[in-house]
Parts: C-alpha cells; structure tokens; sequence
C-alpha cells in the first residue's frame, strides 16, 4: 500500500473554490479507482487556506494511475494547482501490514 499525504497551502481569496474542486474530486476517485482504498480531503480549522488531502492506494500502478486520471488533471492539476501558494506531497509505505 501507498500512502500519499499533500498539504495545499491556498493563495488568499481561493480557499472556497479549491474546497468546492475537491468536493467534485471525491466522488469521481470513489466511481472511477478501485486501486484508491481511501480519500479524504480536509480542510484546516485553524488555517483557512490550507487543506490536506490523505489518500490510500493499493501499490504504487494506482497511485500512478490516479495522476493519469482525466479528473486529476482536469480538477487538481487545472483548477487547482493554478491557485496555490505551495504544494506539499509525501509518500509513505505502512509500517505494519
């Protein structure tokens, strides 16, 4: 399994169109990528512009297929990325199966 961990730090003024992207994002990783087990995008209660997004995929294949996806590129990739101030991402591997 692949754990991917991104922090979106969000320019002033955008937090609510990146949080209304996300909520589109969702749905469609759920229908259309059996190898994504789970994903969660959150947004901070403490920092307005920044969010996180804590997603699971199966191996690495589906987490490469994730950023092929016509939804990642369109809503994450597109909308977005153009909006942010600074992308954080982190991979990690589960310590214990």
């Amino acid at each position: 399994m692949i754990v991917l961990v991104a922090k979106y730090h969000v320019r002033p003024g955008h937090s609510e169109t990146v949080a209304a992207a996300l909520r589109r994002m969702a749905p469609l990783v759920a229908e259309n990528e059996p190898g994504c087990l789970l994903y969660h995008a959150n947004r901070s209660t403490e920092i307005d512009n920044l969010f996180l997004l804590y997603e699971h995929y199966a191996d690495v294949a589906a987490f490469d297929a994730h950023r092929q996806t016509k939804h990642f590129r369109e809503i994450i990739e597109g909308e977005i990325v153009p909006l942010l101030e600074k992308r954080e991402r982190e991979l990690y591997e589960p310590v214990a199966p």
